[in-house]
């Protein structure tokens, strides 16, 4: 993956909360099925975090001496995002939020954009207090993207993903397919309290990965505001595969097979692997979001 050197980023759509961390070290997924369930239900994104038992208590913005968060100091032109982690989320928010405002308006829509936050350890939202172990999540109350950076690297030691930037870019696109699916009153499908494979939880999860897959294909095709040109100027096979990875990797069969030792597919909120690939991969193929339709 790989971004125009010259186009601007707009920091305004990430808040950087890194900073202090909960006392005694940061909550993981670790070695148990506790963290494991409140990673699975975290990333419902209609659960609230507070809900799962999880810490309170927001940190202090990680800031440096001219007093801008760390991402308004480092994260200014696509070259940052070439060269760092960081920067490179905030180059992925501002694609995927270029490609979704214009998809809107083509639809004779408005999108009503949808900010990041960048934090550690923990951090208080409107859904509720959360920590790490809740994986990225969405909060549709606040209308927020929240994410603990480190969960990247659970995603590879922890969940068997290939990695990669492309696969971070998956897991940030959808976040803002459920944020899409709240716009457009989808995402409400998920609070009816049920699971299983044939769930509403399940078919609202795999059509924010079916609208991840809109977004890749698009994504050299959006213009950026600032230059005209795409912001993200080269995708992969490469990267493509580390995406369909990294869904498989969050399959509940997969999961399930992996820390508990057995499938069952009643208990399901997000579907099978091969169902998490197969839907971004749809929208990938087709890049039209009328393509993901999975309550069909």
């Amino acid at each position: 993956m790989q971004f125009d050197d010259d186009a601007d980023l707009d920091t305004s759509e990430v808040s950087d909360q890194r900073g202090s961390r909960i006392p005694g070290g940061r909550a993981t997924i670790g070695g148990g099925i506790a963290g494991l369930i409140a990673l699975v239900l975290g990333i419902i994104f209609g659960v609230s975090p507070d809900q799962l038992g999880l810490s309170s208590g927001n940190p202090e913005p990680r800031t440096t001496s001219s007093g801008l968060s760390e991402v308004q100091q480092s994260c200014r032109k696509g070259r940052d995002a070439n060269a760092r982690e960081d920067c490179r989320l905030v180059a992925v928010v501002n694609s995927t939020q270029d490609f979704w405002r214009q998809e809107f308006a083509r639809r004779g829509g408005t999108y009503t954009p949808a900010s990041t936050v960048f934090f550690t350890g923990r951090v208080n939202t409107a859904c509720g207090a959360a920590t790490s172990a809740v994986g990225p999540f969405y909060c549709p109350s606040d209308r927020k993207v929240y994410l603990d950076l480190g969960f990247f690297e659970q995603l590879r030691t922890q969940f068997g993903a290939s990695g990669g930037p492309f696969a971070q870019a998956y897991v940030v696109a959808h976040e803002y397919g459920h944020h899409v699916q709240n716009l457009t009153g989808t995402l409400r499908r998920a609070q009816d309290g049920q699971q299983g494979a044939n769930s509403n939880a399940v078919k609202v999860e795999l059509q924010a990965d079916c609208y991840a897959g809109v977004w890749a294909h698009n994504a050299t095709r959006t213009p950026d505001e600032s230059t005209g040109r795409p912001l993200i100027t080269a995708l992969t096979d490469q990267d493509i595969r580390d995406g369909l990875d990294a869904a498989a990797a969050v399959g509940d069969d997969r999961i399930q097979e992996k820390f508990q030792g057995r499938v069952t597919p009643e208990s399901w909120t997000h579907g099978s692997a091969a169902q998490r690939q197969q839907w971004f991969y749809q929208g990938y193929r087709t890049g039209d979001m009328t393509q993901c339709n999975t309550f069909r």
